[in-house]
């Protein structure tokens, strides 16, 4: 891969270098609504500029075809226009309940395509439009996008083998921790995914993501030469596959084409995001991936999707205490789980994997201890829908029939696993089961997944993705330190948009006593931190990954879970900073929620509330207690009346909530 990778980046300097010259006299540029943000294009370079403060340097982006055309930007352009645009989205499965689409945009028109610049209060987004009259393939897309100084980044290294051969890193389940280094210290041999966020770009914080993914590779981001520039690479479409992986669920990739991608004549490609924050806490409610994503076909109707909670039977290891069964996979196992799901108001209860019959990739062979149409029926008695979790292979052997099966016997939507790669025949399956679904009415949670791409504003029935290190790892792993991972997701991975952490924790530990146990697995930090995480993370289908048991000795924290939407009117980002801390509102009605929470840093932080109510309002608050520091899951919780600039204490580790009425 890498000398496709060289060969392209020599075929696309040598064209700029021939068209430097003759194209430098020309620039051309749009600036985002209120002034601050702009996008000026000049000879074969691009420069996103902030206050007017380069934070992208003069950049290249190009894409080549299989007749040897390169389809670049160039000043030297036949056409130039710009218009401008303000609408509302609706989005009532989302952070808030619409969002203002108000931008200006840019559109350079070249013999053959299109590139669209769009400028933002908080983003600069282009794209390439084909307007060719017959097919074509696209054999590499390339961008040399240099920030403007030696920034600090925070990135997301793929898992796997270092070299050349990039190919071995295209397998991954996008669930890494983040490399925090300068971006002029980027291992050379290693991709990154998105999005990828940086600090102290000339004063300014910046995130690079993508939308409007279709039938296209995801793009990964690598800098080979040490200087503070990024490169461009994807993964090149299937030649050859086969089944194998994890209980054969998977796909293995013997052999690549030499494209990207085939395309038909015509055709919209992704939009490449740069988000520009005055600091990192703007970067907590970003909604450029969801504004960017395409809007659901005319005359559809998703008033039927249900978003909600769902109580997990896997992190816990279907434990479960003072019942006169073997707990497991069985029916007694979930009926439990049901019960408990409807007597505490959760939506929904999941079948991970073990329900259907281990290696045969079937989701058509249920093991003999699960009854499925018993359960659904026992749900529907309590009011909860049953969510099953399926393999990606055993899936996508037969999407229409299992969506039609399982959604005719009742069942509310699938968990589907193991993708692990974004070459863009596995693009192409997200959207193909993400419609699919729709059209028998459930739902999906995709794991094993890259990071959202817009789907969601297309398939409001999509209410997941996973793509994040999550709270599983907790299960396994002693050398992570998932509480600054935890201050760092919200402003990386999330600013893509909603992630499956799967929260919830009541064996809360801190640094020093904190140790891996699959069956009876913890959390590091406090319980508070735990409870916060439902505010943080903007999670449409919430899961609660503790033991029922462990809830109903916990009744304050289980009231507080359950009873704390997954979807909201209003998202206000409050404070923060990325890796340290985070401190985010959000409405729903009449009620807020505000969460905090800390890495193992101590700390006394303010929280404006004057931002979000005026006057005093009754809450009920969960702070970390005096001795939170020794035992985690001390949580002090006090119902009291707030208003204006409030102080709070977090323990190392901690956490702070609070729902105000």
């Amino acid at each position: 891969m890498r000398k496709i990778t060289s060969l392209t980046l020599l075929i696309f300097s040598t064209f700029c270098a021939l068209n430097l010259s003759a194209a430098a006299s020309r620039t051309y540029s749009v600036s985002s609504p209120d002034g601050t943000l702009s996008v000026k294009v000049s000879g074969n370079s691009f420069t996103v500029l902030k206050n007017g403060t380069a934070v992208i340097a003069p950049s290249q982006t190009s894409m080549e075809l299989d007749n040897g055309t390169i389809l670049s930007v160039n000043a030297r352009t036949s056409k130039v226009s710009i218009k401008s645009y303000d609408s509302t989205i609706e989005s009532p499965v989302y952070k808030k309940a619409s969002v203002r689409d108000r931008y200006n945009e840019m559109v350079m028109t070249f013999p053959g395509y299109k590139v669209i610049f769009r400028a933002y209060d908080e983003a600069v987004a282009y794209r390439f439009v084909s307007t060719l009259k017959k097919p074509f393939k696209v054999v590499n897309e390339q961008a040399r996008i240099a920030m403007a100084c030696d920034c600090d980044a925070f990135i997301p290294y793929v898992k796997g083998p270092d070299g050349a051969d990039f190919t071995r890193q295209f397998w991954n389940s996008f669930e890494n921790t983040y490399a925090e280094t300068k971006i002029s210290a980027w291992n050379p041999a290693r991709l990154a995914f998105l999005p990828l966020t940086m600090k102290n770009v000339n004063g300014y914080s910046v995130s690079i993501t993508e939308s409007d993914l279709r039938d296209y590779p995801g793009m990964y981001v690598v800098n080979t030469d040490g200087d503070n520039s990024l490169e461009t690479v994807f993964a090149p479409s299937t030649r050859t596959e086969r089944q194998g992986g994890h209980n054969r669920l998977q796909n293995i990739i013997d052999e690549y084409q030499d494209y990207l991608v085939s395309c038909k004549a015509g055709r919209e490609f992704p939009w490449r995001i740069v988000n520009v924050a005055e600091n990192d806490a703007r970067l907590l409610d970003n909604d450029m991936t969801f504004k960017l994503g395409k809007a659901p076909a005319e005359g559809s109707d998703f008033s039927w999707v249900k978003p909600g909670k769902v109580a997990w039977d896997w992190w816990n290891d279907w434990n479960i205490r003072n019942v006169d069964f073997v707990s497991g996979v069985n029916n007694e196992t979930y009926e439990y789980y049901i019960d408990f799901a409807a007597e505490n108001g959760i939506e929904y209860v999941i079948l991970d994997e073990g329900w259907a019959v281990k290696g045969a990739a079937d989701l058509y062979q249920v093991v003999p201890e699960i009854d499925l149409e018993r359960l659904v029926k026992h749900g529907e008695e309590k009011g909860v829908g049953l969510i099953l979790w399926a393999g990606y292979w055993a899936f996508n052997r037969d999407i229409e029939g299992i969506c039609k099966h399982f959604s005719e016997m009742g069942i509310k939507g699938f968990k589907i696993d193991f993708m692990n790669r974004d070459n863009r025949e596995m693009v192409e399956f997200y959207w193909k089961a993400a419609e699919t679904a729709a059209k028998y009415h459930l739902l999906v949670d995709f794991h094993g997944a890259f990071k959202p791409v817009g789907l969601q504003r297309t398939f409001p029935n999509v209410l997941n993705h996973e793509g994040v290190h999550g709270l599983e790892q907790m299960k396994w792993s002693n050398e992570r330190d998932m509480v600054r991972n935890d201050c760092t997701i919200p402003f990386t991975r999330m600013v893509a948009g909603c992630l499956d952490y799967t929260q919830g924790a009541m064996l809360n530990a801190t640094r020093d006593n904190y140790h891996p146990c699959n069956s009876e697995p913890m959390s590091q930090g406090t319980r508070c931190h735990q409870l916060a995480l439902y505010t943080i993370f903007e999670s449409p289908l919430n899961m609660l990954c503790d033991s029922p048991s462990n809830y109903l000795a916990n009744k304050e924290s289980l009231e507080f879970i359950a009873g704390i939407p997954t979807v909201w009117d209003e998202t206000v980002a409050l404070d923060g900073s990325v890796g340290e801390y985070a401190v985010i509102a959000r409405r729903k009605g009449n009620e807020w929620y505000v969460g905090a929470i800390t890495d193992w840093t101590p700390r006394d932080i303010e929280i404006d509330l004057g931002r979000l109510f005026d006057g005093q309002r009754n809450a009920t608050v969960y702070a970390d207690g005096v001795n939170a520091h020794r035992s985690a899951s001390d949580c002090r919780i006090s119902n009291t009346a707030l208003s204006g600039k409030i102080k709070v204490h977090l323990a190392p580790g901690g956490g702070w909530t609070c729902r105000i009425r």
